[in-house]
């Protein structure tokens, strides 16, 4: 009967303790935080990116996906889509999709219709330093970020990013 009671003690504070860490975020980096600047290369492999620090001054969504995750290829296509229609300039996009093979990634990107300048593809997928370096370990996300690269936003969809805008 003693070892019930202590089993039973053991189970109420464990069950006690997983709820104080619910409030924490989930994974990734969280608003407030300064997004990691990064180099990538471009579609067309001429000339590396500098990533962030070109469009140091400007407003950025950054938007993490790949091809086999539905819901970020969807999200990242709605999130260019409403870009592309409100037509605004204080906002620039970066797409990173992690597509291992760079085929998938460009008739992903023709399939989708992202007309974005700064769409990327990295190649390393999962095992990329930018993959690490954002913490996507727990799902693909997206930022918008100031123009000073501090994250305001996190996951926001095409509407809220419309509300953004305006």
């Amino acid at each position: 009967m003693r070892y019930v009671k202590w089993i039973f003690v053991v189970l109420l504070l464990s069950s006690l303790t997983s709820f104080v860490s619910k409030d924490k975020p989930t994974g990734g980096l969280n608003v407030g935080d300064i997004a990691p600047d990064f180099t990538i290369q471009t579609m067309s492999d001429v000339q590396p990116s500098n990533g962030l620090s070109d469009l140091k001054g400007k407003y950025v969504l950054l938007s993490f996906w790949a091809s086999y995750d539905a819901q970020s290829r969807m999200q990242n296509a709605s999130l260019s889509n409403a870009l592309r229609q409100s037509a605004s300039d204080n906002v620039e996009m970066v797409s990173v999709s992690f597509d291992e093979y760079r085929s998938v990634f460009e008739e992903t990107v023709r399939k989708d219709q992202i007309v974005t300048p700064a769409c990327f593809v990295e190649t390393e997928g999962e095992d990329s330093d930018l993959y690490k370096q954002y913490r996507l370990g727990r799902g693909f996300t997206n930022y918008l970020l100031d123009d000073n690269g501090v994250i305001i936003a996190k996951n926001i969809s095409a509407a809220e990013l419309s509300s953004y805008l305006n």
